[in-house]
């Protein structure tokens, strides 16, 4: 693949671009490029105050709306109220936290990283198929590959640790994103579902979740290690709008290590690939959240 940056975009004119976590970090960047293209953006942001003083920095047709991923109220007020989205980006987080939970008493980074974003997800997905060339960005992490889902303590009531946590919840990314896929091209749907990783990118992501030694870790490496936000976006933008994006694709960087670099087609940890798995794991999402899709 040649070096796509940001100015590849195809013009996205008429199109409505859903993306959580946009105001800041790889979500504002990636609002920001869409909205240079002319895409519609509907950025969604926990605090309304932070999300629009976020958006008044951008060009272009941008609204700002409330949405708390560690609630399923907040979710489902939030997708109540959006009447149309061709592209839904799933790029918000929290990496590394204490132990804490979700305002339904899920442990965070699984209830946020992902039953959120399940939830969302489904809520939109009748919006999402009536939308031209309809899209569902899921963005994982490279630490995926260290992730396993815990099915008996998914609430992390045995035991804890936060980095455990963050790489289950981007396992789970990828598991969703591509059982998604197969359920999708199974009922004929216009839509297809990608994944993403930004690899290494420096945003706050490594230093607003994590405490101690993690959150001195997080400072050095966003210094020393990390690629700027604005190429670290580039993997979510290339899946949200390159022409000939297929559904089940994931993209990363093309650096060693899928650290760095510009977009390339890489594959998910083999684990991350096991339909039964993915299955199991859809049928609690259903049961946690109360949300279901309607194929």
């Amino acid at each position: 693949m040649t070096k796509w940056t940001a100015a590849d975009i195809p013009d996205q004119t008429g199109r409505t671009f859903v993306v959580t976590g946009a105001n800041s970090g790889l979500g504002l960047e990636t609002a920001r490029r869409l909205a240079e293209h002319g895409a519609h953006v509907i950025m969604t942001a926990r605090d309304p105050d932070k999300g629009r003083a976020a958006a008044a920095s951008l060009p272009g047709s941008v609204e700002v709306r409330t949405l708390d991923l560690a609630d399923l109220q907040s979710v489902a007020r939030f997708a109540a109220g959006v009447e149309r989205a061709d592209v839904l980006v799933n790029n918000a987080g929290v990496m590394m936290t204490p132990h804490r939970t979700t305002a339904q008493g899920f442990e965070l980074q699984f209830g946020t990283n992902h039953l959120g974003h399940f939830a969302l997800t489904a809520l939109l997905y009748p919006v999402l198929r009536a939308g031209s060339a309809p899209r569902i960005v899921t963005v994982s992490s490279s630490l995926h590959r260290q992730g396993r889902v815990d099915f008996d303590d998914l609430d992390a009531a045995r035991s804890y640790s936060p980095t455990r946590a963050y790489a289950q919840s981007k396992f789970a990314n990828v598991l969703f994103g591509l059982e998604l896929d197969r359920r999708l091209r199974a009922s004929g749907s216009p839509a297809i579902s990608v994944l993403a990783h930004p690899g290494y990118s420096a945003t706050n992501l490594q230093t607003s979740g994590p405490t101690g030694v993690l959150n001195l870790g997080g400072r050095l490496g966003n210094l020393l290690l990390a690629q700027h936000v604005s190429k670290g976006a580039l993997d979510q933008l290339y899946a949200a709008t390159a022409p000939g994006v297929q559904g089940g694709e994931f993209y990363g960087p093309q650096g060693p290590g899928e650290l760095r670099g510009y977009p390339k087609r890489v594959r998910p940890v083999r684990s991350a690939t096991d339909p039964d798995t993915a299955a199991r794991l859809w049928d609690v999402s259903e049961k946690m959240t109360g949300v279901s899709f309607a194929f």
